[in-house]
């Protein structure tokens, strides 16, 4: 059985985007099918449509809590806050490792939309450079949000 990572990381050198990769990865598992999940994480990439804004990896693990946690028709304004607050976790630990949460700043001002840019994207390696440890660190995140390690009380598991 393949990992989240081993399936994000498959996605990615397969040429999808990194939000992409990240929602392929835990999309099946929160009721979101493979498929639905490239299609709806399309524009996120590179920063949100090559923008460099928010980098896509993280939208896409934000698309992920949203899933996970996110309000629906039947919750309540809770749900919202508890969202907002696990969204700020994984954005704490992206800065932390990367320094920056912006595409453009991750990749030293490379502007994806211009054919220079892309270029200079590929010549220097950046998808394996940068941004493979950035779909990394937001499927490891995701996978310690979701997942909490579960405290020892009394030698009992809460």
């Amino acid at each position: 059985m393949r990992t989240k990572s081993e399936m994000a990381t498959e996605k990615f050198l397969a040429g999808y985007n990194c939000a992409q990769s990240v929602l392929y990865a835990y999309g099946p598992d929160l009721g979101l099918d493979g498929e639905a999940a490239l299609k709806v994480a399309t524009g996120l990439g590179a920063g949100m449509g090559r923008r460099g804004e928010v980098c896509g990896a993280l939208t896409g693990g934000i698309l992920v809590l949203g899933l996970k946690y996110g309000r629906g028709g039947q919750q309540d304004r809770s749900a919202t806050e508890d969202t907002y607050q696990k969204t700020l976790e994984l954005m704490a630990r992206f800065e932390q490792r990367h320094g920056s949460c912006f595409c453009r700043v991750l990749l030293d001002g490379c502007d994806l939309r211009t054919a220079e840019g892309q270029r200079h994207f590929k010549e220097h390696d950046l998808l394996h450079k940068t941004c493979m440890g950035c779909v990394q660190t937001v499927v490891d995140g995701l996978a310690e949000i979701l997942n909490p390690p579960r405290v020892q009380v009394d030698g009992a598991s809460k």
